[in-house]
């Protein structure tokens, strides 16, 4: 049987002729890399069901090649839940897991048949008071991450000493508790506070049962497994390892579920930039590209990554230089104190491990457009098919 072929579209020559095929600035997304996080990922968690969160790069095409791998989704807002709807999803393979949402996103979430939902305050609880019999929820836990890059119980979750009370109000108002949830952060550098919050968990459904609030019978570990930017990261198998002991030691009948985000699509794209001016300031050659903070390299701003950056170009003689970006703003620049061999107006810049909060936070400030995506290897054979945003 013959292999599928496939492109490497970051390879430079590829690169080049998609940017003569659609322009610039363009976010390349690879949909076989896409497929090989999924499956390291679902190597490295065997036990574990994967929702791919939305989230960082809602796209139709990232959609569909999970939906293909036999994967899951993660929802949060009702526009994803139209965007899923509107390719066709199953909505059995979705949960919606936004633990603050307005009745609206309930309701337009339960049309299109979602029947999971995440709560972690007796407001939130009393919100599905109506629809007792329809809906389950999983209570989202708080365990603050301060060894994450991005701390997501700050925001979001209850104390582990509320979750019973929680339970038992959930109970008196006839709503289904299926388990509970939590988020250890995001780019955690290690497994440890998973580890933690999935022992905590387990004491927890143990006691939630002994008093029978609810069947208790899933567990969402929630994402944060991270990926390699500016410094290398944890191989994944070594990062899960100690997961994967922790949830040998789960309360039988525990389904595991899992949202990873970043971690899918991250490695998956690059941004490709073109240099539309430069200038001499102070020593230092300034490139000024079509891409910037207010477009695809948002993440700098939201996200707190710094996207590893090169160029098409090569020379031996390397001088400091300033990548920025075009709008009028001068926060919009990329990265200084680069050494950079001599650049010309048309050279391309790449920015890579963009994937996740990029394109999907960029804006078009000052009438700047966002990145063209640009997605390849999204069937076998294809080699190249552009999607705007």
């Amino acid at each position: 049987m013959r292999r599928p072929r496939f492109i490497d579209p970051f390879e430079p020559a590829e690169v080049r002729r998609l940017v003569r095929e659609f322009g610039s600035p363009l976010l390349i997304l690879d949909c076989e890399r896409v497929r090989l996080q999924w499956r390291a990922l679902t190597k490295a968690l065997p036990r574990v069901a994967l929702h791919y969160a939305l989230k960082p790069m809602p796209h139709p095409a990232v959609v569909q090649t999970v939906i293909a791998e036999g994967g899951c989704l993660d929802l949060a807002t009702t526009g994803e839940v139209q965007l899923v709807a509107s390719l066709g999803v199953d909505p059995e393979l979705c949960i919606h897991t936004h633990p603050i949402k307005r009745p609206r996103d309930i309701a337009n979430a339960l049309e299109f048949g979602v029947r999971t939902f995440v709560a972690d305050n007796p407001d939130e609880v009393r919100k599905f008071a109506q629809l007792a019999g329809q809906v389950q929820l999983l209570l989202r836990v708080s365990f603050r991450a301060t060894g994450a890059v991005c701390d997501l119980s700050r925001k979001f979750g209850c104390d582990p000493e509320d979750v019973l009370p929680l339970a038992r109000l959930a109970a008196d108002l006839g709503v289904d508790v299926r388990g509970l949830s939590f988020h250890a952060g995001s780019q955690a550098s290690s497994a440890t506070k998973h580890v933690e919050a999935l022992e905590v968990c387990a004491r927890l459904i143990r006691s939630g049962r002994r008093e029978k609030l609810g069947l208790l019978d899933t567990l969402d570990i929630g994402g944060g497994f991270p990926i390699s930017y500016a410094q290398p990261v944890q191989d994944i198998q070594r990062f899960c390892a100690p997961l994967r002991a922790a949830l040998a030691k789960l309360p039988q009948r525990v389904r595991v579920i899992a949202e990873p985000g970043r971690y899918i699509v991250g490695p998956a794209a690059i941004g490709v930039a073109t240099v539309m001016g430069r200038a001499r300031r102070e020593g230092h050659w300034w490139y000024y590209l079509d891409d910037g903070l207010y477009g695809s390299y948002s993440g700098q701003l939201f996200d707190h990554a710094r996207y590893p950056v090169e160029v098409l170009r090569e020379g031996s003689e390397l001088l400091p230089s300033v990548l920025a970006g075009p709008t009028c703003d001068s926060i919009d620049v990329i990265a200084e104190n680069l050494m950079l061999p001599p650049l010309k107006i048309g050279d391309l810049v790449i920015g890579r491990a963009m994937g996740a909060y990029t394109w999907a936070s960029a804006s078009e400030f000052n009438f700047f457009p966002k990145a063209t995506v640009v997605t390849v290897n999204a069937v076998a054979g294809d080699t190249g098919s552009v999607i705007a945003p």
